[in-house]
């Protein structure tokens, strides 16, 4: 019997040391459990702080790429515009280039048209009532001279050809008083003239005893009778000189002669 209850304990004590040793490899599996466990949450904070990096790089590569969609969406536009603004300009070019071929040719033109004006104009001056004659005369000279000058335009020419022509036209409009000299019975004498446009050009001495007029058929100055127009010649000098208003007057003028 006391052998009995000392086999008993010894197989007592040999589960309690067998328990003993298997709680301490459970806690150690335990640990180990945990640590693995602890492991892998670090490393799946670690891999979802990788993939969040990911989707924000993505969402922002999302983003550019849209961004720059738009952009080139936008530059498509501008090109196409461009294009057509391109081919505008080009339908502009072959168009100034026709109208420099045709500038060439008017230029070519223009000049001959230009001689032949200031040859009238120097004819139609020979021929006129002598008024303000140098003047014109001079004016004539300068469009001729002008001619041979390369620093002016062909342009620059023909303005100023019809700017001489307009200012002969103005003269026929017009009335003028001015002084100068004429001979009168062979003796040089300072007048005052007094024109009424291309009609009548009429002088009288400054002593005011002598009046005449220019006769351009016979292309002479013919004598009046200082008695008659005296008082006339006076009247147009002062309103051509707007000293006086505008009133009617009495002076000889040629009977127009009929075209030929």
């Amino acid at each position: 019997m006391k052998m009995h209850r000392m086999k008993t304990f010894a197989l007592a004590a040999v589960s309690a040391g067998a328990l003993t040793m298997s709680a301490g490899v459970l806690a150690a599996t335990v640990n180990d459990v945990l640590q693995v466990g602890q492991a892998k949450v670090e490393d799946g904070q670690q891999s979802q702080k990788r993939v969040d990096k990911l989707a924000s790089e993505t969402s922002d590569l999302l983003q550019d790429y849209r961004t720059v969609n738009k952009q080139i969406a936008g530059l498509d536009v501008y090109n196409q515009r461009l294009e057509r603004q391109i081919a505008n300009q080009m339908r502009r070019v072959q168009d100034l280039e026709k109208s420099i071929e045709d500038v060439t040719v008017i230029q070519r033109q223009i000049t001959p048209l230009v001689m032949r004006m200031i040859d009238g104009l120097e004819e139609f001056v020979a021929l006129d009532v002598p008024f303000h004659k140098e003047e014109r005369e001079r004016r004539v000279e300068m469009l001729r001279r002008n001619l041979d000058r390369s620093d002016i335009s062909v342009a620059e020419k023909f303005r100023q050809a019809l700017e001489a022509y307009k200012i002969e036209i103005e003269y026929g409009r017009k009335i003028d008083a001015y002084k100068g000299n004429i001979e009168i019975d062979g003796q040089e004498r300072e007048v005052s003239f007094f024109r009424i446009g291309r009609v009548a050009l009429l002088y009288q001495t400054t002593d005011l005893n002598q009046v005449g007029a220019w006769n351009n058929k016979t292309r002479q100055w013919e004598k009046l009778d200082a008695g008659s127009y005296r008082s006339a010649v006076q009247n147009g000098l002062r309103i051509a000189r707007r000293q006086a208003s505008i009133d009617i007057l009495e002076v000889p003028v040629l009977a127009p002669e009929a075209a030929q």
